[in-house]
């Protein structure tokens, strides 16, 4: 299939690769409303928090045209509220946040003009937020592969490639970049129940690129570090506190406790965007809860009792004191994190 483009904006619609259908079909889910942009997130029909953040920028962008027509205090107002709807479309991953942040403030500094204006400098706002997520990937990918040895077995968990990120990926980009530079690397990718983000799609883009993967089933990890046959843990991340504690998708605490157990290097990979710098610690951070029926149901299809209690998050926190590095576009963070974190944060700033 070559490059994968899961995200393209273009005459007013946002064209996106459906990833719940993946991989038995590739089609292109088409946003034309913002509201289309809610359900695409909150549905995940885009996923992974770089691209979450970048969809609702464009979002903000469809809105400034369909409330265009509109006189001027109308249109503010309907832009307050696609804003905040798209705001609360997924509540843990700090990106769409920091991207509506950035959307508002373009807002704001642009009321003056014309809406027609207005949709200008959001449209380049928003092609600013991808384009620095691609670069981002790019030089994560690249400090990440200093830490690969030749002949690694990685292990990754969740999705974390061109799906999720505009450009290489984090974590996944970072398996990209040691597979490029001929390293030898080979790869399990865990599942990641209850949605199967591993399953269906790092093993799909893994094998596109002829990287060689295994799948195994979530609780087949612990097995596989214990007997020393993953040389490193590499994942992504939703949010980051700035102590350094980690939001990531469910199982990712169970990998780094097993990790630090064993004395397997345990790396998180995301950009300067997803860490929360007015976030002290994880127990700070939202976790999202999903519905039942991702656990009970498997492609439309009962697996368990009906009725039956179910407990859903979608992320957990791996505490920072489990984390050998975090992988940035700034190079790699060691801990303890407080002190790189707040450099980052007056740089940023």
């Amino acid at each position: 299939m070559g490059k994968i483009v899961a995200m393209e904006f273009s005459a007013d619609h946002l064209r996106l690769v459906d990833q719940r259908k993946l991989p038995k079909e590739y089609t292109i889910f088409e946003c034309a409303t913002y509201q289309d942009c809610v359900f695409a997130i909150k549905e995940m029909v885009v996923r992974g928090a770089p691209a979450i953040g970048a969809a609702a920028a464009y979002g903000v962008v469809i809105a400034a045209r369909q409330y265009g027509g509109l006189e001027k205090s109308s249109f503010q107002e309907r832009m307050e509220r696609a804003l905040d709807e798209l705001s609360a479309a997924r509540p843990t991953a700090v990106n769409l946040m920091w991207a509506m942040d950035r959307m508002r403030r373009s807002l704001l500094a642009a009321r003056s003009g014309t809406n027609e204006s207005i949709w200008l400098a959001l449209r380049k706002e928003a092609d600013a937020i991808i384009a620095e997520e691609i670069d981002r990937s790019e030089r994560v990918s690249t400090f990440g592969n200093a830490l690969v040895p030749d002949k690694a077995t990685l292990l990754t968990h969740c999705n974390t490639g061109s799906l999720a990120v505009p450009g290489l990926g984090t974590a996944l980009g970072i398996i990209r970049a040691a597979h490029r530079s001929g390293k030898g690397i080979s790869v399990y990718a865990d599942e990641t129940r209850p949605r199967l983000q591993g399953a269906r799609l790092t093993a799909w883009e893994l094998m596109e690129e002829g990287i060689p993967v295994t799948l195994i089933a979530d609780s087949v990890a612990a097995t596989l570090i214990r007997d020393g046959k993953i040389n490193l843990v590499i994942v992504g991340a939703d949010r980051i506190a700035t102590n350094g504690d980690t939001a990531n998708k469910i199982g990712t605490f169970m990998l780094s406790v097993v990790s630090k157990h064993y004395g397997v290097p345990f790396y998180v990979a995301a950009p300067i965007s997803t860490i929360d710098f007015g976030c002290p610690g994880g127990d700070r951070i939202v976790i999202e809860e999903r519905g039942p029926e991702e656990v009970t149901h498997i492609e439309g299809i009962q697996v368990a009792p009906q009725g039956v209690r179910v407990y859903n998050p979608a992320f957990d926190v791996t505490p920072a004191e489990n984390i050998s590095g975090i992988v940035t576009e700034q190079g790699v963070l060691y801990p303890p994190f407080g002190d790189a974190i707040a450099h980052l944060g007056h740089t940023v700033r």
